[in-house]
């Protein structure tokens, strides 16, 4: 055997009992402060030195996530409020059309959001309205939306140019990402927006599944469809 071998020998050796001793150094503390670890760049430094220097950076990693945490936290919670303030509105609501005209007032100033149609399903008569338009529900133009109609998540996302004109309209071609929110029977939310990012697939979209609930359910205080 070399004397290179019984070397990494005697290292692995004392690195294994080291491991099983983790106090030895803090018993001698004159041997910590002579052991030297070599730093990515520039001097070695002593392994003393070296543990604050660990340390310091962990600690400004946890603060780093607390501070993510912590703004997620503050975010959640003022969607929350706004979204309990979005389906009292729309609980206090006299009939269809002001329960409508509520919805689009709520989304656009508590929301911020830039576009948005409702679209109706069935056959009830309404004030003419930019914000929302009633189609039969054998439409044709509806047959593209027939997938999403039949499940219960919202879509959030670029979305074809075909679907888009049904939703937004004249606006379509403005709407970079948007996000669908099934009504049930009742029809679908479209919330649109300039910004690619501001909808995006993988989002999160428990606060959108709530609104949606809330105009479900106050759609059918009225059974117009």
């Amino acid at each position: 055997m070399s004397d290179t071998q019984k070397r990494d020998i005697d290292a692995a050796t004392i690195a294994a009992w080291l491991r099983e001793h983790p106090t030895f150094l803090a018993q001698f503390p004159d041997v910590a402060m002579a052991i030297e670890l070599p730093r990515e760049q520039g001097k070695a430094t002593s392994l003393a030195s070296y543990q604050l220097d660990v340390l310091r950076e962990k600690n400004r990693e946890l603060n780093r996530r607390l501070q993510d945490l912590f703004a997620v936290a503050n975010e959640n919670e003022r969607l929350t409020v706004r979204t309990h303030q979005f389906t009292l509105a729309l609980m206090r609501a006299r009939d269809l059309p002001e329960t409508l005209t509520t919805l689009v007032a709520s989304l656009r100033e508590d929301f911020n959001s830039q576009w948005l149609h409702v679209l109706l399903l069935g056959d009830v008569a309404l004030p003419d309205s930019p914000w929302w338009r009633v189609l039969p529900r054998q439409d044709p133009t509806l047959a593209p939306f027939a997938d999403f109609l039949a499940g219960d998540e919202p879509l959030c996302g670029r979305v074809q140019a075909q679907k888009l004109e049904v939703l937004f309209g004249a606006d379509a071609g403005s709407v970079q990402s948007s996000a669908l929110l099934p009504l049930g029977r009742y029809g679908i939310l479209a919330i649109g927006s300039d910004d690619s990012n501001r909808f995006y697939p993988g989002m999160g979209t428990m606060f959108l599944r709530l609104m949606a609930q809330a105009v479900v359910a106050a759609l059918a205080r009225f059974d117009p469809l």
